[in-house]
């Protein structure tokens, strides 16, 4: 059954969050997608656009991407262009399809092809707003949220959501008929993967290793496990040289993440993440560790399928959770802002996007935390709200490491070589020693190009 979510039940819900020492500032549902794209609630969206024929001075194009791996996102994010357009008849809104894979590495390519999108998706904020391809947004679009990151006095991106808090998604019958329960510390749920793994019948946990970024949830889970809870900025102490990949924290993760990886299906790294639910609902696995946007996945693929969340507790015994708002979000290419007309519509498909009718589509299919004032009514699944309360409650609340800025934030490309070094330890082909000392290598390459601390790579 599913509860009603008042907008003031969220707004004290994030505040308390706040409150639980979570940082700010990137890599994703109550119901299947059906009842978003309602045509009935997509035509009385269109009263949004009133004074749509004063916006722009002749028909205009806009070109637009996002990180299209997710299916949930892809029909979310259609659903509300569709209705733009239907609104907007002047402006098309044109989605340009990705590759399903690496969103930064698309992104980067379309860039260097001359083909940067209008309005997209953006993850890697600071390293765009630097290259001068971001438009700031005017106080007319940031005053529709409560809370963004600035870059400068400047704020980039319209942010589609608090951080995706990730945990585990299970079998509920499964756990029912076999007796098995949600754990409570870390230990325990170590214990649970080997009963699981000693009954054979399916595997403890599914992971989509052969996406990169899929490896960054339990990369950052034994990452906050285990470096952030004992030095939050060590990202910075490795860039000023007092610290680097060989402290044994960064080992202590790759051994967390070795102990947890024995608990995965046999061919992970050849597991797409677009298939961990079908290996969920098939009883192939009993668990996955992913984001809250799997939730519309798995209704989609089986309706009656009956699943539980729970977060893993850390070895010290504390809730460490990925929440809070991110640096991501919608943005305006910086050359589509050269013509009036590009910026005009892109602002509005912005403002229409985050109007309450439209944006609770994509905040109910994904199961994410709305970021805006006004927020939508959304309906939730209990499971969701366990999500909500565990935010909550949690002893910590951040972003992803990757997900930092400032001093903390990481050199281009350097989270997708720490995954695939993680990889090689994971598959038994490097040791964990061998792995720190690839990574301080790189490490040193990477700060000859980009060092905040230094000012180097930064304009």
């Amino acid at each position: 059954m599913r509860k009603k979510l008042l907008a003031s039940v969220l707004v004290a819900a994030m505040a308390i969050t706040m409150l639980a020492g979570c940082g700010s500032t990137d890599d994703n549902t109550t119901g299947s997608t059906a009842p978003a794209a309602s045509t009935t609630e997509s035509a009385a969206t269109t009263t949004v656009a009133a004074d749509a024929e004063s916006i722009v001075s002749a028909p205009t194009e806009l070109t637009f991407i996002f990180a299209d791996g997710d299916e949930g996102a892809k029909a979310s994010m259609n659903e509300i262009v569709n209705r733009f357009n239907a609104a907007y008849p002047d402006i098309t809104v044109t989605i340009e399809p990705g590759n399903g894979g690496a969103y930064s590495e698309f992104i980067k390519t379309k860039d260097s092809v001359g083909e940067f999108p209008d309005v997209m998706e953006m993850r890697d904020t600071a390293m765009y707003v630097r290259a001068g391809k971001l438009e700031p947004l005017s106080e007319e679009i940031t005053s529709l949220f409560r809370t963004t990151t600035e870059f400068n006095g400047q704020v980039y991106t319209a942010p589609l959501s608090g951080e995706n808090t990730q945990g585990i998604i299970y079998n509920k019958k499964y756990f029912d008929d076999n007796g098995l329960t949600e754990p409570t510390t870390y230990e325990e749920f170590m214990t649970l993967c080997q009963t699981i793994k000693d009954k054979g019948d399916m595997a403890p946990i599914v992971v989509g290793g052969q996406d990169i970024w899929h490896m960054g949830f339990l990369f950052h889970k034994a990452y906050n496990d285990q470096v952030l809870s004992k030095d939050p900025d060590f990202i910075e102490h490795c860039y000023e040289g007092t610290k680097d990949f060989s402290d044994e924290t960064m080992k202590a993760t790759f051994q967390e993440l070795k102990d947890i990886f024995q608990y995965a299906q046999d061919g992970w790294t050849s597991t797409p993440d677009a298939q961990i639910t079908t290996f969920l609902v098939n009883d192939m696995a009993a668990m996955m560790y992913s984001g809250t946007h799997m939730f519309s996945q798995i209704d989609a693929a089986d309706p009656d399928f009956e699943y539980g969340w729970f977060a893993i507790p850390s070895p010290d015994g504390k809730t460490r959770l990925v929440g809070g708002a991110g640096v991501g979000g919608l943005a305006i290419s910086a050359e589509a802002a050269k013509d009036p007309d590009k910026k005009a519509a892109a602002e509005a498909f912005i403002k229409f996007f985050f109007a309450p009718e439209n944006y609770k589509v994509y905040c109910e299919t994904l199961n994410f935390i709305p970021t805006t004032v006004d927020e939508p009514q959304m309906d939730v699944s209990p499971v969701f709200q366990e999500v909500i309360d565990a935010n909550a409650s949690a002893d910590d609340l951040a972003p992803m490491w990757n997900g930092r800025v400032g001093n903390n934030e990481l050199p281009p490309d350097f989270r997708n070589f720490t995954y695939k070094t993680l990889t090689e330890v994971l598959q038994g082909t490097r040791d964990i020693d061998s792995a720190c000392d690839e990574l301080n290598k790189t490490w040193q390459v990477s700060m000859q190009s980009f060092n905040p601390v230094t000012g180097v790579g930064i304009e």
